[in-house]
């Protein structure tokens, strides 16, 4: 089968499935941008990949270039990952016999009243839309417009894999931004947008004594005014500390002793919570989106209400008093992300929907 893959920024999880599919015997290529982190990955596993960015989701150039290709290589099977790539994909395999697959990784925003949305993810010439996690397909199965529905059989979960391998670099030092080296640390990587939650967690730490040594560790882009203001009249703004985007946010989670996504809405499977996991760190996420399908209650992690400040509170001070237990915890996050979201399972599955296609 020939399976063309048009991507944008290609994370790890993404990149090592297309070179798993390729081990499998997949004659596959992928179309992304030279600058994305795994190009050179890619490209050194005997991958040919083609340097095109989308410039929008209606892109000429973009959409003649796909056609060409396809054309001239018999192109089997699209796999879309994301908007951009999903519309101009769709653009471009008008008359070809090419079977489309678009992948979806956040819940919302599809909608049947949204013209955009027909464009992308309901258009009839979508084969299959490969989701995230268990909360995006129920997203899409529970949508309506009169009679009309989303065929079941068009939407599946294939969880975005990882491996405990990827996740050996040493604990950052957390001195540089002025934690003591006994503190507390609650990690959060987030960029600031409403949906995150972000203030709901500074808003946590009023509920905590100010005599506790915890610490409130915030890495990603966050220079929002309102937030600073927050922060500057928290009680405990002496123990809020700002790290800005940092790319070695993995090893910096890796030394807190617990994380929190306080995700509002719209969660997908977030890949900052499973890289805590994997470095053996105690997750607290809310229960939006796919959040909770990475955790265990109480085993591997601990499920709040969205938008509930007490709530995050109560679980800092649950996993602070009890240090055991929140190790433990930590330990059996990175046993869960290990045995149930795994890389080959990725590539598996994947593998197995093509042939499926192949074979309709």
């Amino acid at each position: 089968m020939r399976v063309l893959c048009i991507t944008h920024h290609s994370d790890r999880p993404e990149a090592e499935t297309f070179i798993g599919l390729k081990k499998r015997g997949v004659d596959i290529e992928v179309m992304c941008q030279s600058s994305a982190p795994y190009f050179e990955r890619l490209v050194n596993a005997g991958i040919p990949v083609i340097d095109m960015a989308l410039k929008s989701r209606i892109d000429i150039s973009g959409i003649l270039k796909i056609r060409k290709h396809i054309k001239k290589k018999n192109v089997d099977i699209l796999h879309l990952f994301n908007n951009r790539a999903v519309s101009n994909g769709i653009l471009s395999a008008i008359g070809c016999p090419v079977k489309i697959i678009a992948y979806r990784g956040i819940v919302a925003n599809v909608s049947f009243f949204d013209p955009a949305s027909w464009m992308t993810y309901l258009n009839p010439k979508v084969d299959c839309i490969v989701c995230v996690a268990e909360a995006v397909r129920r997203y899409f199965l529970n949508m309506r417009l009169l009679w009309y529905r989303v065929p079941q059989h068009k939407v599946i979960t294939i969880y975005k894999g990882h491996s405990l391998e990827w996740y050996r670099e040493k604990p950052a030092g957390l001195g540089e931004f002025g934690i003591p080296d006994d503190a507390f640390v609650v990690g959060c990587v987030a960029n600031m947008r409403p949906r995150k939650g972000i203030h709901v967690l500074v808003d946590a730490a009023r509920f905590l004594s100010e005599q506790l040594p915890v610490h409130f560790l915030l890495v990603g882009h966050m220079n929002s005014p309102e937030l600073k203001r927050q922060i500057a009249a928290s009680p405990c703004k002496e123990r809020i500390h700002q790290a800005g985007f940092r790319e070695n946010a993995p090893a910096i989670m890796a030394a807190c002793d617990m994380i929190v996504l306080p995700a509002l809405k719209r969660e997908g499977l977030p890949k900052v919570v499973i890289e805590a996991m994997a470095y053996g760190v105690a997750p607290v996420v809310t229960d939006s989106g796919g959040s909770p399908e990475l955790i265990e209650q109480n085993k591997s992690g601990l499920i709040i209400p969205p938008g509930d400040a007490q709530a995050i509170a109560g679980a800092i001070m649950q996993l602070y008093k009890n240090t055991d237990f929140c190790k433990e915890m930590g330990k059996n996050a990175r046993v869960r992300i290990g045995s149930s979201f795994r890389i080959e399972d990725t590539i598996a599955k994947t593998h197995a929907l093509y042939q499926r296609l192949m074979a309709s």
